[in-house]
């Protein structure tokens, strides 16, 4: 008797000691997904920092599977060893001190298999406030099918504080993220490295409903301006380079 594969999503965490009740929390959340039937899930955490301290923590999650970098990387860099170890066709990007709705892995999952054509899913988030309460607010493009060059445009040519998807909330074929490098080096903007490419080169679908929890706090990488000038000049020159050289995947 052959055992049958089972489709694998794997939620990549970059995490770090001292958000330790955050990335918990966070853990929490994965346990309480509804996954399709036939679908499972594993949570790779990858610890940065020179002194490790979640392994117990993740341990007590029998879906996890942890690793610390045992030096300090920054997030980027985190995250793309996270990605070396999933072993998912898909990719859910959660950062440690964010939150999942019940339904969020799943309304990913259902957007793949209705749309074989997509390589990425951008999922809407609420602010959730420090008191608990949620904030949301009005996405500048439409949800459903996004064509590839939408969000790039919209990206090139606005200048508004934020971002049209939120790189935070992405979920992606696993072997697209790999082909297009993962995410970038750099200090600001390697979520917005790696999607400038997605949103470029592939189609993506927005879902038209919140599934994730954007956590605002005093201690959070991107309290200032999500989308600031670094970030906008790693995209645009990301973008404008795919374009000039014809770039294009089928």
């Amino acid at each position: 008797y052959k055992r049958q594969h089972m489709p694998t999503i794997s939620v990549l965490t970059p995490a770090q000691k001292v958000r330790r009740p955050f990335v918990i929390e966070a853990g929490q959340s994965i346990a309480a997904q509804h996954l399709p039937d036939g679908w499972t899930l594993e949570w790779v955490v990858q610890e940065d920092g020179e002194q490790p301290g979640l392994g117990d923590d993740i341990a007590a999650f029998p879906f996890a599977r942890y690793q610390p970098n045992n030096q300090q990387l920054g997030e980027g860099q985190t995250r793309n060893l996270a990605l070396r170890r999933a072993v998912g066709e898909l990719v859910h990007v959660l950062d440690s001190d964010d939150l999942l709705l019940p339904d969020a892995m799943a309304t990913a999952i259902n957007a793949f298999s209705r749309y074989s054509h997509i390589h990425w899913v951008a999922a809407q988030a609420d602010d959730l406030l420090p008191d608990g309460s949620r904030v949301s607010f009005q996405l500048p493009i439409e949800t459903g099918i996004i064509e590839p060059g939408i969000v790039s445009d919209y990206m090139c040519h606005n200048h508004a504080d934020f971002l049209p998807v939120h790189t935070a909330g992405l979920t992606v074929r696993t072997t697209t993220t790999r082909a297009l490098g993962g995410w970038g080096s750099y200090p600001r903007g390697a979520d917005v490295y790696l999607l400038a490419a997605l949103v470029e080169l592939t189609t993506g679908y927005v879902p038209s409903t919140v599934t994730w929890l954007y956590r605002k706090h005093p201690g959070q990488v991107t309290a200032t301006l999500d989308w600031d000038d670094v970030s906008r000049q790693v995209a645009i020159q990301r973008i404008t380079a795919i374009r000039e050289l014809g770039l294009n995947l089928h």
